[in-house]
This record gives structure tokens, C-alpha cells and sequence, in this order.
């Protein structure tokens, strides 16, 4: 059967790349299509470098043309990745900062702050330097979680300016509102206070040369969560959820603020944490006791990376409490769990780096709601 291009090309009219919104013929995704006899060519033009977005448009293609045009079609597919010119970053960064990364959760309870404190002890493991700003100003955790309830932060000169020391523990810098109150204190402050708080420990703070900033933000969408974007330009967020329906629900409203137009920051992947339930003395088996893989299920659904997923072990929750992170167990089943979401939070970093402008930091109005800063 001879091969016609128009059809080809009508056949890929149907499919749309991730993030463009337009079908690939109209976004300039298919740059030709060429036909020989049943053999098909077709030139791919992306502008991410990203796999899992790679592979599914070409998936795509090829699904698209056996089942629209010809089953007995031979099809080859030449993939090129354009990609734009990265501007200067918009808004107020932090010098020496590289990357600035907020992990959240639409929902209380899901682990996240856990999450938080293994990931800064895997990166420091792998020789990136890194801080942790515990931005979850009505529940601060990271001083237990790392050892450190009873260290106050000391105040230090830099270019004739006083600035705050963030307490370093485990080779990993950390700033939370804990410091400054007591551990039986409630923290009972408006918005306003809170972000103010907020920014004293971002700006007002000697941080020093860091690859990574973890910003451990309080679940949900409100107002911390606009006040750091309002501050700071994100690289990215990474989303903590668990596996079931009403955690995914919260998880989704989550992605969906992030990739607003009005705040715009990417969403680096979702992590699934308390995925299953291991016991030591029968080490095969898994009990999906939360539900089985719904948070992969979502970053498919929602076509954002899928990091891993941490199973339910009596360590992590013992290692926290006591103020040592599971990730620092040498040699253990969670070390290895969270070398390997961390290597790949790491790649999506650099992929959204390569791939994406800078983001800007986020103008927040009365009348408006949130709009990009232009300068």
C-alpha cells in the first residue's frame, strides 16, 4: 500500500505535545513528513529536552499512523530538540542560591516535611551543597527532624550588615520559625506576619553559596505559598502525596496553582510516599494499604514526572523523631529509595534548566490576584 502525506499529516492533526496546546502539525512539532511506498519519515522538532515527553510524542506517531493511515506501515522517526534562549531571571533572587525548590502537598499529613529533610541529607551526600528554608510557619518540623530543636541561629556580619547563621546540621544549613519559639509555643499570626517573618529569614539571612534550596512549604494553596512566590523566583516544585483518592484530590489542586498562568512555576515531578507497607520479617511482600500507585497514576494523567514512590518503614518515622534522617541509614532499603528520587529531582532540575526561561517571581495585587513581575 502506497503512503499518502496528506493523510499522514491530517492522521497527526489529532495529537497534541505536552504543554504547546496545539496539535503537532500546527505547532511546527512536525517538520516534514516524507513517504516511500509504506515506509514513512517523519522530522520531529521538540522544545524540551525531556524524555518522558520525547518518548510519548513519539509513542504517539507511531500509535497515530498504524491505527489512522496503515497497519503495515514502516515508520522512522528523526527527533531533534530546539531550545529557546534562557532570559535573566525576573524578580529578587539570592545571591549564591542555584536552585530554589519548594516541595508541597495539597494535603496535610502525606509525609512531606519527611520527605524534605531525606531529600537535603541525599544531596549533601552526593556533594551538593544545601539548605533547607522550613517555610511551614504554623507547624515547623525541621528542627526535630534534624536534631536541632534547641540551636538558635546567631547573628553574623556580612558587607557591614547584620545577618542571621542558618544552624547547620548534617552538612545541611536550616532556617525555621522554630528556632525562635518554643516548642510548646503556638504560632497564632496573621498572613501579613507570618510572610514577614518569612522574608527575614530569606533575605536577612547569610546563606552562602548553595546548589540547592529545599523550601518546605504548609500543606494546601494559601497565603506562605504566594508569599514565597511572590519573593523569590522558583526553580521548580516538587509535589508529596500519598496513594489515596482524597490525598490525590488535594495533590491535583496543588499542580494545578503551581502551573496557573498567574503563578507559572514547573512542577518538577510527583512523589508517592507511604506507597506500601513492607514488614521486616517478610521482606517480599508489599501491602498496598493506601492504594496502589495513584500518584504515578496522577503524573501521568497530569503529564508531570513521576520521582518514586517511599514505602511505609518504621525506620523513617523512628529516624525523624529522633532527629537522624532514614536517608542517613548506610546500606538500608530507604537510603537506596531516596538516592534514587533524589538523583531523579536532580535530572528534572536540569532538565528544566536547560529547557525552560528562568522563573519569575510572582507580583501579588488587590485588584488583580497574582501577575508575573515585569521589569
Amino acid at each position: 500500500m502506497k503512503l499518502e502525506r496528506k493523510t499522514i499529516l491530517k492522521a497527526l492533526e489529532s495529537i497534541t505535545i505536552a504543554g504547546e496546546g496545539k496539535n503537532m502539525v500546527e505547532s511546527g512539532a512536525i517538520a516534514n513528513v516524507v513517504t516511500f511506498g509504506d515506509e514513512v519519515v517523519v522530522d520531529l522538532v521538540l522544545h524540551t529536552p525531556a524524555m518522558h515527553i520525547k518518548k510519548r510524542a513519539e509513542d504517539d506517531i507511531k500509535r497515530t499512523i498504524l491505527e489512522l493511515v496503515s497497519p503495515d506501515a514502516k515508520i522512522k522517526i528523526n527527533s531533534k530538540v530546539e531550545v529557546p534562549d534562557k532570559p535573566e531571571i525576573k524578580g529578587k533572587s539570592i545571591p549564591g542560591i542555584k536552585n530554589i525548590i519548594g516541595i508541597a502537598s495539597g494535603k496535610g499529613g502525606v509525609g512531606k516535611s519527611t520527605v524534605t529533610a531525606n531529600l537535603a541529607v541525599s544531596l549533601a551526600k552526593m556533594g551538593f551543597s544545601v539548605g533547607i528554608l522550613d517555610a511551614d510557619i504554623y507547624g515547623p518540623s525541621m528542627p526535630i527532624m534534624f536534631d536541632v530543636e534547641n540551636e538558635k541561629p546567631v547573628s553574623v556580619m556580612v558587607d557591614g550588615k547584620s545577618k542571621m547563621k542558618p544552624v547547620e546540621s548534617y552538612e545541611v544549613k536550616i532556617l525555621s520559625i522554630g528556632f525562635f519559639t518554643a516548642p510548646s509555643q503556638a504560632v497564632i499570626w496573621r498572613g501579613p506576619m507570618a510572610s514577614k517573618a518569612l522574608n527575614q529569614m530569606i533575605f536577612d539571612a547569610d546563606w552562602g553559596e548553595l546548589d540547592f534550596m529545599l523550601v518546605d512549604l504548609p500543606p494546601g494553596t494559601g497565603d506562605i505559598h504566594l508569599s514565597i512566590v511572590q519573593s523569590l523566583p522558583i526553580t521548580g516544585v516538587v509535589i508529596v502525596s500519598t496513594p489515596q483518592a482524597v490525598a490525590l484530590a488535594d495533590a491535583k489542586k496543588g499542580v494545578s496553582m503551581f502551573l496557573s498562568e498567574a503563578i507559572n512555576v514547573p512542577v518538577l515531578g510527583i512523589i508517592e510516599n507511604m506507597a506500601y507497607f513492607t514488614p521486616e520479617e517478610l521482606p517480599e511482600n508489599k501491602y498496598y494499604i493506601f492504594g496502589k500507585e495513584g500518584a504515578r497514576n496522577l503524573a501521568e494523567d497530569l503529564d508531570v514526572p513521576f520521582l518514586g514512590e517511599v514505602p511505609i518503614v518504621q525506620s523513617i518515622r523512628e529516624a525523624g523523631d529522633y532527629g537522624r534522617p532514614a536517608a542517613m541509614q548506610t546500606g538500608s532499603i530507604i537510603e537506596t529509595v531516596f538516592e534514587e528520587i533524589t538523583k531523579n529531582v536532580v535530572q528534572e532540575t536540569v532538565n528544566r534548566n536547560q529547557s525552560l526561561p528562568a522563573t519569575e517571581a510572582v507580583k501579588i495585587t488587590t485588584m488583580a490576584g497574582c501577575s508575573a513581575v515585569k521589569k
